[in-house]
């Protein structure tokens, strides 16, 4: 018995029989043989963090466009926290911590630069729609790596399902879509309040009357609410009563935060720059790099521009768009 299936026969000891255990994953769309070391889904995770995509994050906004200060979150950081609670939920609930990291941890590569105003500045001009999961979907399945990172069913449907309408079919699934949440309702308040965009007594009293008044305190009331509402069932939840104080706040961000705030009023220029970006490119596709432009006659100019600005930091974005669109002064020895 190798290190792989000395593990795999422990998760069938340790883990809850409503786990997905990594001895019965449904595998990958090109079958490989097995690690001898780790199980399908710490495979999964390793790819991921060893990806392009997921080194990108760091320098891609989450909420705040390029803060002054280093303690705003960036999207690789937002990744972490998600990460780190859902890690604590699926042990809480003996449910597979790796599959739950993993999806996790590919969740948000398809985020565009500019955060959520970035990926509707694409959506409005990318014919077939603009959506974040999908494109962290195609990130994993064809653009990362050598074709792409061929990870097993289970974290391609967490990944893919992880925000909208979608329910993933595995809990770990289900633990990272209502654990995004938690991280980035308490985190960007974090960000807001540290940013003077908000102040304490501006935040809705009877929401933190059930959670709690500080940050920690918040991530506490959902975190355990979460486990002990969710614990033995075949579906992961919040309570009532903490789902309606957790929706409530999030629409407090969405009317004070997200949309028409201080800190956010940068943000045209952030969707001009995605937008005519993304034209360029689709009216000169020789000026992509070269991995980019050998897929032009598949994919077509638009799908491929697509990928490409998806794919970009905010700082590349800004980068490029100086490049094309900003005149720079005649130099002679040019």
């Amino acid at each position: 018995m190798n290190l792989r299936q000395s593990y795999e026969k422990t998760e069938r000891k340790i883990l809850s029989p409503l786990a997905c255990f990594s001895d019965s994953s449904l595998g990958r769309k090109h079958p490989e043989d097995p690690c001898s070391l780790r199980t399908v889904f710490q495979r999964d995770r390793d790819r991921l963090i060893h990806s392009k995509s997921f080194r990108r994050l760091k320098h891609k906004t989450q909420v705040f466009l390029i803060p002054e200060g280093d303690h705003y979150r960036t999207r690789l950081t937002h990744t972490l926290e998600v990460a780190q609670i859902s890690r604590t939920v699926a042990r809480a609930l003996g449910l597979n911590e790796d599959l739950t990291e993993a999806i996790a941890l590919g969740h948000d590569l398809g985020h565009t630069p500019f955060g959520h105003t970035g990926e509707s500045a694409l959506d409005e001009v990318f014919p077939s729609g603009f959506r974040h999961n999908e494109q962290s979907l195609r990130i994993v399945d064809e653009l990362e790596g050598n074709g792409g990172l061929n990870l097993s069913y289970e974290v391609r449907d967490g990944i893919l399902n992880h925000t909208g309408a979608g329910i993933p079919f595995t809990l770990e699934g289900q633990v990272v879509k209502i654990c995004d949440r938690v991280a980035y309702i308490n985190h960007d308040i974090d960000d807001a309040l540290r940013g003077g965009v908000i102040n304490e007594a501006d935040l809705p009293r009877d929401c933190l009357e059930v959670l709690g008044f500080s940050h920690r305190d918040r991530i506490n009331s959902m975190v355990h609410d979460l486990i002990a509402h969710s614990s033995g069932k075949n579906e992961i939840s919040l309570s009532h009563n903490i789902k309606n104080a957790t929706d409530s706040l999030r629409k407090f961000m969405f009317d004070n935060v997200y949309v028409g705030s201080e800190a956010k009023k940068e943000e045209e220029k952030a969707r001009h720059v995605v937008q005519f970006l993304y034209k360029y490119n689709v009216e000169n596709p020789s000026a992509m790099p070269e991995e980019y432009r050998n897929k032009v006659e598949i994919d077509g100019p638009q799908r491929v521009a697509c990928d490409y600005i998806a794919g970009m930091t905010d700082r590349y974005a800004i980068k490029q768009f100086a490049k094309h669109f900003v005149p720079r002064a005649f130099s002679p020895d040019e």
